[in-house]
């Protein structure tokens, strides 16, 4: 670099070779120009016109200067729109995927090709979506690049696997350091595997009781010391131990509750304060179960209740025909003033099955037998005239000789008003924030109104059925008269009245076995 030289920086920076000398050549770049005797003209001359060497260097230099016009900006603006587009169809993914979980819908479907009618849930609410939302429809779907639509199923297994994580976090997160209770069931799904559902119960600081479902945990068999090793592995995964177990919950089988080799022992093993209560709503069910599979007569209405089912329910057109009767029978005691009417009342309702199971159940089908007692009698009556079959018709007079006899109308109305009872106290033990001293309290008033029923409800239940009867044109048996036991020659039967036989061998007998089977609590 001389001194007292000028040198052209837009040339310095942009010098070509095709220039050669024109416009001073080297001289504003290498060496520098010193002519300063041939004045302004030099430098107008290194300048030249618009299109010379020094006027297109000028305008490189001016360029390079220019931001926007760099390829840098363009890539920085173009990745920056990606971006904006990106959360957009982002976020209306995860808004389908979040809605589909809450409802508890599936995802996929078989076809999810482009000539596809039905692509199924997940595909379908992300082009509602967009066709309701203009930004949205800009960059889903068709309009979103091929490898970044985010539909695929990899996609949609890792945003639900994720969910499923936050979710897990949120409820570890509401525990905090509080102790907790364990509720733990096994079943076999349909795939034939053996699963294991754990849920924890806590109270949180604002003093209610809630419980949260943790997780569901795949085992070899339900062994007491495999359902313990995976309850263990399940409870590490979120840093939860044994040693903060307060409670524990199972059902009544022998390896959950097993005094020597249940999980209740084993885990009592390891810490000593996990208390076991067995759920008081199953224990209900179980008596409710035993009552009815260990009285004769009882067991015999819930068989003659599965073969209603079996008869009238056997195909769409006998449900339809008991339709038809129900509302026959509904208008004429609507009109006759026996009921009223205002909404929500005289609903249409169906035969039902009783289940072991299903908690209430029992309950359900008595109720439903009692009230659609006339249509299912006529649905039967029409079954035994014009069945095509022979043991259709034959099933049909059998349930005809057995359902309309004042000793199944007793039994029904008997059960109606024990399993009455006990159907208020499942429900109210099956609610969620129901805690141990509520819950004996409410044990002790069913047992205490069982007992009134069994010493002072016996001229209510025989008025009741009575009156049931004179309607459905049931013949009364005279309760003085003697009672003849049948299959049995009179003069070996034991002399009773008709009053005594139901009272004391029949009703009486099914309630002092609610009460004894009640004292399990």
């Amino acid at each position: 670099m001389e001194k007292e030289a000028v040198y052209c920086f837009f040339c310095f920076l942009f010098k070509s070779e095709l220039g050669g000398r024109q416009g001073g050549g080297d001289a504003f770049v290498v060496t520098g120009w010193k002519a300063w005797n041939k004045g302004k003209d030099a430098l107008l001359s290194h300048i030249g016109k618009a299109n010379s060497i020094h006027m297109q260097n000028e305008s490189k230099a001016r360029a390079l200067l220019n931001q926007r016009q760099s390829i840098s900006s363009c890539f920085t603006r173009q990745t920056e729109k990606s971006r904006k587009d990106y959360r957009v169809r982002l976020n209306a993914s995860l808004d389908c995927i979040r809605y589909l979980l809450c409802q508890g819908m599936a995802f996929r479907a078989h076809d999810e090709s482009a000539n596809s009618r039905n692509k199924g849930n997940f595909i379908e609410l992300l082009k509602f979506l967009a066709d309701h939302n203009a930004d949205v429809k800009s960059v889903a779907l068709e309009n979103a690049p091929k490898n970044l639509q985010l539909i695929s199923s990899d996609f949609q297994k890792e945003m639900v696997h994720a969910a499923a994580h936050e979710t897990t976090n949120a409820i570890i997160r509401e525990l905090g350091d509080e102790l907790f209770a364990i509720l733990v069931d096994e079943s076999r799904d349909v795939s034939c595997k053996e699963q294991m559902t754990l849920v924890i119960r806590f109270v949180r600081k604002d003093g209610s009781t809630v419980e949260r479902f943790l997780g569901i945990v795949h085992v070899l068999n339900t062994a007491a010391a495999t359902l313990k090793v995976a309850m263990e592995s399940k409870l590490a995964e979120h840093s939860l131990s044994l040693s903060r177990i307060r409670g524990q919950g199972y059902d009544g089988a022998s390896n959950m509750r097993g005094e020597f080799n249940g999980l209740k022992s084993l885990i009592l093993k390891t810490n000593s304060s996990a208390y076991y209560v067995h759920c008081f709503a199953h224990q209900l069910q179980l008596t409710l179960v035993a009552v009815a599979n260990s009285h004769i007569d009882v067991a015999h209405l819930f068989a003659l209740t599965d073969k209603i089912q079996n008869t009238v329910g056997a195909s769409c057109k006998r449900k339809d025909m008991l339709r038809e009767r129900q509302a026959a029978e509904i208008v004429k005691v609507l009109n006759n003033g026996e009921k009223e009417t205002c909404k929500g009342k005289n609903q249409e309702m169906g035969l039902s099955r009783a289940g072991a199971t299903r908690w209430g159940s029992h309950y359900g089908t008595v109720n439903n037998v009692i009230r659609l007692f006339t249509p299912i009698l006529d649905v039967l009556e029409m079954i035994e005239e014009e069945a095509m079959d022979s043991n259709q018709k034959g099933e049909a007079k059998i349930l005809l000789d057995g359902l309309p006899s004042f000793d199944c109308v007793f039994i029904l109305h008997l059960m109606q008003d024990v399993l009455g009872l006990t159907n208020v106290l499942s429900q109210a033990l099956q609610k969620k924030d129901q805690d141990i001293v509520n819950a004996i309290g409410l044990v002790k008033v069913t047992k205490s109104q069982l007992q009134r029923m069994r010493d002072d409800g016996w001229d209510s239940l025989l008025q009741k059925v009575s009156l049931f009867c004179n309607k459905h044109n049931i013949p009364v048996p005279n309760m003085e008269a003697t009672f003849v036991t049948r299959g049995r020659p009179r003069r070996r039967s034991e002399e009773m009245t008709n009053l005594h036989s139901i009272a004391f061998t029949g009703g009486n007998g099914i309630r002092r076995t609610s009460i004894l089977r009640n004292e399990a609590y």
